[in-house]
């Protein structure tokens, strides 16, 4: 009995189809794409690692007699099939077993063409079964050409070209007595761990149509739906130092950073001779401090600072005014992120026993028609420890905070956001906050108390928002940067 048993299960195997083969034409792999396209790529630069599966979901198995670039060894395109490298763009004699699949894997590399345009190009990867079936998946990809500034020093007044981005690595230093310029629709692409660092001027002028972008260099995708420059510390960061002066930054995008934008402290004060002027400006997903000002003269117009791991704005002494300008923190990534506002004129030296604080003078801290909200049911962090505060140096008016603090005499006609409750977040005001896809918009939600909220008489010492919207048309102007607009 043994034996039959034996030749029973040797009689099985053989009827076995595993190893069997089809060539029927209408036997076609299961490509898990048709396209395979790379987003705008630096040039000369290699891409990451796209794959593409190739399933067979028959019952036979399926031999590719032959797959291959239809550029052939022109391709820019680089291919790995199951393994395999196709050199000079050609592969032979791949199988897929029946119920399986193999990888693709598909990079890719452009040229610098010399050119001032984004420039396209297209290939197709070509899949001939071994019934003579042919199977195409498109490859796309677009390149950009940069300007590399390496380890780049700024010594006397120069002004940047707007015509190509700028990749910049070593960081990007300004010396003082020098001015740097960036026009209006000037790109800088940091790579990872470089800064801007200003001892001299920085004017930055860019306009509604064409801000000046200070970003990272990373130009893929970290998740299919997400791309590297929607999340921060992509790159360091925009520094001022003490020496630095006379600074203008206009229509700007500020984003992804390591940090936003670092004030030093000055030798003196002078109202009259700002640091720092900052005009319908952004900057937005930061992996530290947004605006970190310490004891120097700032003015922030009619701009967004959002999504910080740090404070949103961190004020240390010094004089600071703030108008028509969202202070948003909904950073994503953390629990631990900091406050919205913190306002200080102290600073923390020595540890544990030796704890002692350093006196850091605040002549002015303003906020006019602002929004300060968040996550947390208090998003507002003060410590003063001189009594020197005046109280018309410390004022909010016509704001909406999100905080449980009441001084009346330093807080005038200011909404505390949900008084009574404060269990519902402050991103009830604003029309998007998509966490999953980094996708925002602080634009006053219809229903929000923002809306109408402003003080009239200083919104027109600003009538225009950051969008270019009129803040006066409706005459009742919203707090924040943003001005709503809604069909009746």
């Amino acid at each position: 009995m043994g034996w039959v048993f034996f030749l029973f299960l040797i009689s099985v195997c053989a009827c076995d189809d595993y190893d069997t083969w089809t060539t029927s034409p209408s036997a076609l792999l299961t490509l898990s794409e048709d396209t395979i396209a790379f987003d705008t790529l630096i040039t000369d630069e290699g891409s990451t690692t796209k794959t593409l599966i190739a399933s067979n979901k028959g019952d036979k198995g399926l031999r590719i007699r032959r797959v291959a670039l239809g550029q052939g060894k022109e391709s820019l395109f680089h291919v790995n099939v199951d393994g395999q490298y196709l050199y000079n763009g050609v592969g032979e004699d791949f199988e897929v077993r029946r119920k399986d699949s193999i990888y693709v894997r598909i990079e890719v590399r452009l040229p610098i063409s010399d050119s001032d345009s984004i420039h396209a190009y297209q290939d197709e990867l070509q899949f001939t079964l071994e019934s003579g079936a042919t199977q195409k998946v498109l490859l796309t990809a677009s390149g950009m050409d940069v300007v590399i500034l390496r380890g780049e020093v700024i010594t006397t007044d120069r002004t940047l070209d707007a015509t190509r981005p700028y990749q910049v690595f070593d960081s990007l230093v300004v010396v003082q007595g020098a001015t740097l310029t960036l026009p209006e629709g000037c790109t800088l692409m940091f790579h990872d761990g470089t800064s801007l660092l200003v001892h001299g001027s920085l004017k930055a002028m860019g306009t509604l149509e064409r801000p000046v972008i200070l970003r990272g260099d990373r130009v893929d995708k970290m998740f299919p739906y997400l791309p590297y420059d929607r999340t921060p510390n992509r790159w360091g960061g925009l520094h001022f130092f003490g020496d630095s002066h006379d600074n203008e930054l206009t229509q700007c995008d500020i984003h992804s950073g390591d940090y936003g934008i670092v004030c030093d402290s000055t030798a003196t004060l002078d109202a009259d001779r700002p640091m720092l002027v900052m005009r319908d400006c952004e900057v937005h997903n930061i992996g530290g401090p947004g605006l970190q000002f310490t004891h120097c003269v700032t003015q922030v117009l009619g701009t967004q600072v959002s999504n910080t791991l740090g404070a949103t704005v961190s004020l240390l002494g010094g004089d600071h005014l703030f108008v028509h300008s969202t202070l948003a923190q909904f950073y994503p990534l953390s629990a631990d992120r900091g406050p919205a506002l913190e306002v200080g004129d102290s600073l923390l030296i020595g540890l544990d026993s030796s704890k002692d604080y350093e006196h850091i003078p605040l002549q002015r801290v303003h906020f006019l028609n602002c929004v300060i909200t968040g996550y947390a049911d208090d998003v507002f962090f003060g410590r003063f420890f001189s009594t020197t505060v005046s109280d018309a140096a410390f004022l909010f008016r016509n704001c909406l905070m999100r905080t449980p603090y009441d001084d009346d005499y330093r807080f005038q006609q200011v909404m505390f956001d949900n008084p009574d409750s404060l269990e519902v977040s402050g991103e009830k005001h604003f029309r998007l906050l998509d966490t999953y896809n980094f996708l925002y918009d602080f634009t006053p939600d219809s229903l929000s108390a923002i809306r109408g909220m402003a003080d009239a008489e200083v919104a027109r010492q600003y009538p225009v928002d950051r969008r270019g919207v009129n803040r006066l048309a409706d005459g009742q102007p919203d707090a924040g940067a943003y001005e709503g607009v809604y069909k009746e």
